[in-house]
């Protein structure tokens, strides 16, 4: 897709979760546009955090768009109230586009997408499956590490995203033209159960990695003994119960739609990582 950069490209675009898996993809990428950026953390020098609104209005001053990344996710209970006062913050402030960052087959994320189509600011929607960087940026690296990844609903498949490919999306709609009142659905090329993605990273890394197919009990508690925070447990109990039933294993063309070409395979996304070395185990002398 050859869409020409926004006449407004060049102001100031607020990047939510700037230091999250896509988030802080996509500030890179907007950085190597040479567009202004504001990173939207609570550590940043304007803070901005989810639960405290008085630090909404000063992290909007000055913003054209907003690249949406909702902590902890769209599925939980208090993200409707937040976005629609959220985008109500952002249209008064002179905010003119908003990427919105959602998830598959969540109810909650579907309501959240409507607030933001109703909000009057131009929009594009990004709807992502299961993100690949989970097993090297997310709960389960310490699975892998492990060398065995113990998860409910093992043979269901799900047609892995590369966080590369979300944030190359989410740039695109940020700063082109061709983009506004867009839904893109982002999956990978194909769908493979967890148990394959768990083998497709052993051959990589040339490591012994076990998939052991657990009920949602025992992976609450396998989660909490490796220190995951009890929120993003109750979120990923939540996502294994409901989400990844089989209601989101199709792929979708989202990515071909939005930049022209075919999204990342889940083969070259483990032999990137095995490269990097986040997956090797090294012993003690």
């Amino acid at each position: 897709m050859t869409n020409e950069r926004s006449a407004n490209s060049e102001n100031t675009v607020l990047v939510l979760g700037g230091t999250g898996k896509t988030g802080s993809r996509v500030a890179a990428g907007l950085n190597s546009l040479g567009v202004e950026i504001r990173v939207g953390s609570r550590s940043a020098e304007i803070p901005f955090d989810w639960t405290d609104r008085g630090t909404w209005s000063g992290a909007l001053a000055g913003i054209d768009a907003v690249y949406l990344a909702y902590q902890p996710d769209l599925a939980v209970p208090s993200a409707p109230a937040d976005i629609k006062a959220f985008t109500a913050q952002a249209v008064a402030a002179g905010v003119r586009r908003i990427v919105l960052l959602s998830g598959r087959g969540e109810p909650e994320a579907l309501e959240c997408e409507g607030i933001v189509q109703d909000s009057g600011l131009e929009w594009t929607i990004v709807r992502c499956s299961w993100f690949a960087q989970n097993f090297s940026e997310g709960a389960f690296t310490d699975f892998i590490l492990a060398g065995e990844v113990a998860l409910p609903n093992g043979e269901v498949p799900e047609p892995f995203v590369h966080a590369d490919d979300i944030a190359e999306v989410a740039v695109a709609a940020l700063t082109e033209t061709g983009h506004a009142g867009q839904l893109y659905e982002l999956t990978g090329p194909r769908g493979l159960t967890f148990a394959e993605a768990v083998a497709e990273i052993a051959a990589a890394s040339g490591r012994e990695i076990a998939f052991v197919p657990i009920s949602r009990t025992d992976f609450v508690a396998a989660l909490t003994s490796y220190g995951v925070p009890a929120d993003e447990v109750s979120l990923l109990d939540y996502l294994f119960g409901t989400v990844l039933d089989g209601r989101n294993s199709h792929v979708c063309d989202g990515v071909r739609r939005a930049l022209g070409r075919e999204p990342r395979d889940f083969t070259e996304y483990a032999r990137d990582v095995a490269i990097s070395g986040i997956w090797t185990v090294t012993t003690a002398a």
